[in-house]
């Protein structure tokens, strides 16, 4: 591993502890391995990295993402959503083909739902022209994807534009049918789409109540 990626996994093993590992493991369901670090730790942790390690150009935040994705702890793979989440300034729409693996690999809300609203989301909105269109493009293939959580993704990603009054109501609404059209890949469960859908249209109920959304997004037989 890289200077920081040590420095990250040092620190997470550092703040970690064995019962509250044990614990967060039993809670999730997963089957990745636990330091027992806080989700404040983790973020202090990549602060601290930032601290540490200053002049992290783009290429070097994206590598160090990675780094810390490869090993199945859940830990450094949420050190690594902090991680993209603290640079979205930096990427580019291109960046989308390294995050999709991540949302592949994750398969766990904890995981994939923070790179949905954190990073894919806020990402898609820094862009504008042809690399606007490209991670449009990109999600509107997600929404129809043989995995499950590639399509979650792809609905929970524009919920704070919508929610600010930045995002397209309609494109969700699109993104929610297609979601729902077909049945998604051998083994995997349809709810976890549906899930996302009945999330984006409480929150949006409650902060833009003005809305109305198409009532075929998807919920209805």
């Amino acid at each position: 591993m890289s200077d920081v990626a040590d420095f990250v996994d040092a620190a997470l093993q550092r703040e970690g502890s064995w019962y509250r590992a044990e614990s967060e493991k039993a809670r999730l369901g997963s089957d990745l391995e636990f330091y027992g670090a806080s989700v404040g730790a983790v973020r202090g942790t990549i602060r601290d990295a930032g601290r540490r390690y200053p002049k992290l150009t783009h290429d070097d935040i994206t590598q160090l993402s990675s780094e810390l994705w490869a090993l199945p702890v859940f830990e450094r793979r949420l050190a690594a959503i902090v991680l993209l989440q603290s640079a979205v300034p930096m990427l580019f729409n291109s960046d989308l083909t390294r995050i999709e693996g991540f949302v592949r690999e994750a398969r766990l809300r904890a995981l994939v739902d923070p790179l949905a609203l954190d990073v894919i989301g806020p990402l898609l909105e820094a862009l504008d022209g042809k690399s606007r269109v490209r991670a449009e493009k990109a999600l509107d293939r997600w929404a129809s994807d043989d995995d499950v959580w590639v399509r979650r993704a792809a609905l929970l990603a524009p919920l704070r534009a919508i929610r600010a009054g930045r995002g397209e109501p309609a494109r969700f609404e699109a993104h929610a049918a297609a979601a729902v059209a077909e049945p998604p890949g051998p083994g995997q469960d349809p709810g976890i789409v549906r899930e996302a859908i009945s999330f984006v249209l409480t929150d949006l109920a409650k902060h833009r109540p003005e809305l109305r959304l198409s009532a075929n997004v998807g919920l209805t037989d």
